[in-house]
């Protein structure tokens, strides 16, 4: 049998391989994720050994710990500090990320951003549809009717880590714009539906400065003199008055990671066009961040969050025929790929785009069940959803935990299968024949009017403008 090529049709074929910018950045990303998502299984791991000993009570103990100002209402459980205020730093870089895709990503170019929206769209619907039938006769268990619909990024890294996977950059971008647009529809599900004793005032005295952050964020160069490292030590106090306030109105303090995150500019770098300016603002904020968030913030909300017990056998057999578990597990193992698989198959018939020809669905099917492990935001949607020390909450988190493996290891056993195709799709996508620095099947992804200059992790590859 003749192997497969990849395709040079990358706008007529899905999954979009994308720019060579845009696959160096977003492997670059995801080599960042890695560390992060080894780091968050260890932490869940020790979390449920500890909560499970017979020292369970001391884990308890320090996850109920209480610490704070009381009188700004942040005198909070350490468990709620982690949720609250350390997740806040990852939905941070999520709206980072949102708005770089949307303003200088691939994701900018509507025939593009279509299929993997809308696949993102259907990897949400269909989860919560599931659960919500599995949990129908009981009003009090539909309250967690959007825990099944997240996907954790670097959960699922860390599994291709693990299994070695050369997954093709086509995949990779599609993956991770699964994960990104699914973050952005669960930050909008908890700021709509998990909004409690909502407070206007604080709100509207967010807004203040909110302004001012936004303001100096897009004015920094004239501010600050290019210096980023001064600009971000002044934007950080004024963030975390916002957060407070926002924590303060009764809205989840997460939202407002996102929000800010989306203040920041974006630079948008061009073709053909030198810049002497260095890094922008996003980037620099990427860059201290991100180690932050991948390597503290969400391991400690994953050690604070996973701790629940099971009490033996029984005790995990009671947990996973409670519908709640049972809707969860089925949500996340079975109506992720049916909502992204189905949702792709039908917007490829919609755009008339066809299937990657160096690709199988079967390709697609392993990545929509990886998207499957919903370790995170489902936690976090979990602690919204239930009283966080009642058995249906302790029931939803064994589900997400148990969910979370079984998708990883169903997508291990379909990626390992497909390596030795990966492989050759990897060495194609390396030739570059004419030596210009570009692999020769981006040529056709280059923008008219010039060679593609390809952004380093400094930033100091083109020059562009900044939205």
């Amino acid at each position: 049998m003749a192997s497969r090529t990849p395709s040079s049709a990358t706008q007529n074929t899905i999954p979009a391989r994308g720019s060579y910018r845009e696959a160096l950045r977003i492997g670059a990303l995801l080599r960042r994720e890695t560390v992060g998502g080894i780091l968050l299984v260890f932490a869940a791991a020790i979390a449920l050994i500890w909560a499970n000993s017979p020292a369970s009570d001391s884990y308890f103990a320090l996850r109920d710990f209480r610490i704070g100002y009381e009188p700004w209402k942040l005198e909070l459980s350490l468990g709620a500090w982690a949720a609250d205020g350390l997740l806040a730093i990852f939905f941070f870089l999520i709206g980072l990320e949102l708005k770089k895709e949307f303003i200088a990503g691939d994701l900018r170019t509507f025939n593009r951003a279509i299929v993997p929206v809308a696949a993102a769209a259907g990897g949400v619907a269909v989860p919560a549809l599931i659960y919500t039938a599995v949990n129908i006769f009981s009003p009090e268990s539909l309250r967690g009717w959007a825990i099944p619909t997240a996907t954790d990024i670097a959960f699922a890294v860390a599994v291709l880590a693990i299994v070695g996977s050369h997954l093709p950059s086509a995949l990779r971008i599609f993956l991770l714009t699964l994960a990104v647009v699914d973050d952005l529809i669960a930050i909008s599900i908890i700021a709509i539906f998990y909004s409690d004793d909502v407070q206007s005032t604080p709100l509207l005295l967010a807004l203040i400065p909110f302004a001012i952050y936004t303001f100096l964020a897009q004015k920094y160069r004239l501010f600050f003199d290019r210096r980023v490292t001064a600009a971000w030590l002044i934007l950080l106090p004024i963030g975390f008055v916002v957060w407070a306030l926002v924590h303060a109105g009764g809205i989840h303090a997460t939202v407002a990671g996102v929000i800010l995150g989306f203040a920041v500019p974006v630079l948008h770098r061009k073709a053909g066009r030198a810049d002497n300016n260095g890094p922008g603002l996003s980037e620099v904020f990427e860059h201290r961040f991100r180690p932050l968030s991948a390597g503290f913030a969400v391991p400690v909300f994953a050690f604070f969050s996973a701790g629940v017990t099971v009490g033996g056998w029984d005790g995990l057999v009671a947990a996973v025929t409670d519908p709640v578990a049972l809707g969860i597990i089925l949500g996340l193992v079975v109506g992720k790929p049916i909502g992204i698989v189905g949702t792709t198959w039908l917007m490829s018939k919609i755009a008339g785009v066809r299937l990657d020809p160096a690709l199988r669905w079967i390709d697609l099917i392993g990545v929509a069940i990886l998207a499957g492990i919903g370790f995170t935001v489902s936690l976090l949607i979990a602690d919204l959803s239930f009283t966080p020390d009642g058995t249906t909450n302790d029931h939803a988190k064994v589900g997400i935990l148990l969910a979370s493996i079984l998708a990883a290891l169903l997508a291990s056993v379909i990626l390992r299968a497909r390596n030795r195709a990966y492989r050759r799709i990897e060495a194609d996508e390396a030739v570059d024949a004419d030596h210009d620095g570009i692999p020769d099947v981006y040529q056709q992804d280059v923008a008219e009017g010039g060679p593609e200059i390809v952004q380093g992790d400094d930033g100091a590859a083109a020059g562009g403008t900044r939205s």
